[in-house]
């Protein structure tokens, strides 16, 4: 079983007792399978949801689980990419890579952000015109047509962020306009100081924001600044691309570094987000849109051995319905520089950045991604990212440069696009294929392996430059396939998850013609002709279940997780 672990585990343990490292199970090589095409976004978490927590409720998992436990090893499973993460010794290394349910066991080791390319900052107080890159996606003119990103969710995680901004207060979840409820909103998972750090005592105290803290913080800037791009605004300043949209955040860097598990963490809430004592797990909850502007570089511990870690959980958030925005790496101009998680992963969106001439920066991080053998198309689109204003920390504002500023753009302009078409919520593929469809196509006199660059699209610019106008006017044009249910918010199921029994409860219609319960697999276990007024699934294991309704000929699926 030593072949399971990464070798630097074993270098780290030459001069300590134990080391952080991730226990990868072989489930992981087993893709989520879900009915997903036809539905919505909460139906799609929900799904996707109970069905992680049924694989981690499987026997290898709690058998291993309950091992660590009785050795008193502290330990956090992640459900989202059928990980543990834990401080492991020699003798009990050897022990867990010898159990056959266990794939590989991989380093922890800290990974940095995405820095911006150029870290001078320009002090900034702001115009009443919106921001230029604002401006060159035509998102103001987006504004004049009535949508400002209304009643979509984006989810950040970063450095934390300065949740009472002036630019950023009235549109955080947590706040109602007179008080703040967090519960939901904000997770930290940020519980230790960061040896990178290199400071002389890992003292708490170290972290301007402290560590584990209960309410939104940033101690380091770049959250708040990636924010202020996507939402922010005031009566006098226009820096956010959905000035309307909702924003909610996980911290998943101390100072500006993490670990693959902190980045698990959050990918974990954003699927369901919790309390702030990591309870009552809502998929209801999550974001429309995540906004990732960081890396992990080979050198902090990112290779071919855990690539697949987090590359899972983006593609379990994506099944879920939720679009993954992530800033293409400032490794530029060689070709084949996106060559890094979560850039380079084919179900995340990644982001090259441009300047005011709409040319393609020169740290912008070109494809395609060779470091996997892949030579997939990236970046995916490419978006403003060359001194761009926005929030800074204690109510100031600045400009800064990055793949880290590009992504905001998008993530800003897919909320646009579901407040102008809210049946695009949860249907990733479809906003994906818009974005690139209405991205105004940029050319390059150069070329990389088998792509050139006078093509479209190409490994400089991807599809090309965002244009938020036209993304939202072919997002009007949107329908809902005709396969996919009558309307998801005519009938619930309470409760749901469901212990012994359920109830439909729906609006508007007294009778149906039919109902169907399927399992998972569409085997019909019960039918009926009247409307249900209690069903039981006492007879049938833990699991997921759908419930079709038939109504006039069309038909409703809902779907039921039970415990």
């Amino acid at each position: 079983g030593l072949q399971k672990i990464d070798p630097s585990i074993l270098s780290k343990l030459e001069d300590r007792q134990t080391t952080s490292c991730l226990i990868v199970m072989r489930s992981i090589d087993v893709p989520i399978e879900t009915p997903v095409d036809a539905l919505g976004k909460i139906d799609k978490g929900r799904l996707v949801y109970s069905a992680l927590v049924n694989r981690a409720g499987q026997k290898a998992m709690k058998a291993l689980v309950s091992d660590l436990s009785a050795m008193n090893i502290p330990h956090r499973v992640f459900m989202i990419a059928d990980a543990i993460e834990a401080h492991l010794d020699i003798q009990t290394l050897q022990y867990i890579a010898a159990l056959d349910e266990v794939k590989a066991i991989t380093d922890n080791h800290p990974v940095m952000l995405e820095a911006p390319a150029d870290e001078s900052i320009i002090p900034y107080k702001g115009t009443p015109e919106a921001e230029w890159g604002i401006r060159r996606i035509m998102a103001d003119s987006v504004w004049r047509l009535g949508f400002t990103g209304e009643n979509v969710v984006i989810g950040g995680q970063d450095t934390g962020y300065e949740w009472d901004h002036e630019a950023l207060k009235s549109t955080y979840r947590g706040w109602d306009g007179s008080s703040a409820d967090h519960n939901h909103n904000w997770h930290d998972a940020i519980r230790e100081i960061n040896p990178m750090h290199g400071d002389s005592i890992l003292d708490p105290e170290n972290n301007p924001c402290g560590l584990d803290v209960i309410t939104p913080c940033d101690d380091h800037r770049h959250g708040t600044h990636t924010m202020g791009t996507m939402v922010g605004s005031t009566d006098s300043l226009s820096i956010g691309v959905a000035p309307m949209a909702e924003w909610i955040g996980c911290r998943n860097m101390e100072r500006g570094y993490g670990t693959p598990s902190t980045y698990l963490e959050c990918f974990e809430w954003f699927l369901a987000p919790t309390d702030l004592e990591g309870q009552n797990p809502n998929p209801d909850l999550a974001p429309h849109v995540i906004n990732n502007s960081w890396s992990c570089p080979e050198k902090e511990g990112c290779n071919e051995s855990n690539w697949h870690i987090l590359e899972t959980a983006v593609n379990n958030l994506r099944s879920a319905g939720i679009v993954v925005v992530v800033s293409a790496g400032n490794s530029g101009p060689g070709c084949a520089s996106v060559n890094r998680p979560p850039a380079m992963y084919e179900n995340a969106f990644s982001v090259g950045a441009t300047a005011i001439n709409d040319t393609i920066a020169a740290f912008s991080s070109r494809g395609p991604v060779a470091i996997d053998s892949s030579f997939r198309l990236k970046p995916d689109i490419s978006a403003p990212g060359v001194f761009v204003r926005s929030a800074l920390l204690n109510d100031t504002y600045g400009a800064l440069s990055g793949t880290s500023m590009a992504g905001p753009h998008v993530a800003g302009t897919v909320a646009l696009m579901i407040s102008a078409n809210p049946a695009l919520a949860g249907q990733v593929d479809a906003i994906e294929e818009i974005l690139v469809a209405s991205a105004r196509a940029q050319f390059d006199t150069t070329g990389c392996f088998d792509w050139v660059g006078d093509a479209s699209p190409n490994p400089i610019y991807g599809y090309g430059r965002l244009n938020a106008l036209k993304a939202v006017e072919m997002a009007l044009e949107y329908e809902v396939s005709a396969t996919a249910d009558v309307d998801k918010y005519l009938f619930r199921i309470y409760p749901n998850p469901v212990i012994e029994s359920f109830s439909v409860k729906g609006s508007g219609i007294s009778s149906i013609d039919q109902w169907n319960l399927l399992d998972i697999r569409g085997h019909l276990l019960a039918s009926g002709k009247s409307f249900p007024a209690s069903i039981s699934l006492l007879p049938y294991p833990p699991g997921l279940y759908l419930l079709r309704l038939t109504i006039e000929g069309q038909i409703e699926t809902l779907l039921i997780s039970k415990l």
